[in-house]
């Protein structure tokens, strides 16, 4: 018994050895990960900060209802945010239908095929593409091939091939939420696929296909580089009366002032990024309501 008891300590000594150095080893992991965290939201503080100093004294009535000046104090973003309303909207037109489309006609109705993998593979490596490929392809399909010009409907179209792999994605995912035993209930009913598809899976899926779908267009209205490719103007003192008109947009409007030497017009294009960051947000707020209300819905 007493030449067993020394093993016994030394064992016990080991094991809290070993437990006190991987609790080290834990904590300067996590350590690590809080600085990896808490760095760039730092940094992301301390430019909004600054934007917001910079742009707040500007931020007024007449700024959102002017129209561009040459002179700082005069100049407004009136034709900047209805161009960016008219291309989300088109662009919304274009993505959202040949998107969900694609969605539910790749995950209901093919089956598992060499094909149907290449297009898989397609979609997940367009995702990753730069925006500026878009603008380049935008600009010799929709300007030169179509013919379309430098217009609102080339640039939605644009921006919609930008958004079509994230909605495709995105409206794929909130399909396979939707479980296969409500699917074979419905067929069991005596209802054919696309009755199970249009009454069961895609109200049962919406919340997640609004949410990807909102937070894809709060991606777009910040694109600068598809916009640029295509030839968006950067002065323009009208407003966009159809598809074919010129057009503008916040971000290129911001680019074009921060691109200026004079002090004036970068408070305004301070002033731009503050309207610019407050729609991202409402309509990434919006994709939180939506999503929460429409989940409500469907627990009741």
């Amino acid at each position: 018994m007493d030449s067993n008891t020394p093993k016994k300590q030394g064992g016990s000594l080991g094991e809290s050895q070993s437990n006190r150095g991987a609790s080290w080893a834990e904590k300067t992991f996590l350590a690590i990960c809080y600085a990896a965290l808490g760095l760039p939201l730092l940094l992301l503080v301390v430019l909004i900060v600054d934007v917001v100093i910079d742009g707040w004294p500007r931020l007024n009535w007449a700024f959102l209802t002017n129209y561009p000046s040459r002179k700082p104090e005069m100049a407004g973003i009136l034709p900047a945010l209805v161009g960016s309303a008219y291309l989300m909207l088109l662009t919304a037109a274009i993505a959202i239908p040949l998107g969900v489309g694609a969605a539910i006609y790749l995950e209901e109705y093919t089956r598992p095929s060499r094909i149907t993998s290449l297009i898989e593979l397609n979609i997940s490596n367009l995702a990753g593409v730069p925006s500026i490929i878009y603008g380049l392809l935008g600009l010799e399909l929709f300007v030169r091939a179509m013919q379309w010009g430098r217009s609102v409907v080339a640039g939605a179209a644009t921006l919609a091939l930008l958004l079509l792999p994230a909605v495709i994605m995105t409206a794929r995912e909130a399909l396979r939420t939707v479980p296969h035993s409500l699917r074979e209930a419905c067929y069991a009913l005596g209802a054919d696929r696309w009755q199970t598809i249009w009454r069961v899976v895609l109200p049962m899926s919406l919340p997640g296909i609004l949410t990807g779908v909102i937070l894809s267009l709060a991606r777009a209205i910040g694109e600068t580089a598809p916009l640029v490719m295509i030839g968006a103007l950067t002065y323009v003192a009208f407003l966009p009366n159809s598809l074919k008109s010129p057009f503008t947009a916040l971000p290129i409007q911001i680019f074009n002032w921060v691109s200026r030497p004079q002090a004036g017009f970068h408070t305004n294009a301070a002033a731009g990024i503050i309207v610019l960051l407050a729609l991202m947000l409402a309509l990434n707020g919006a994709a939180i309501w939506l999503r929460v209300r429409l989940q409500r819905r469907m627990d009741w």
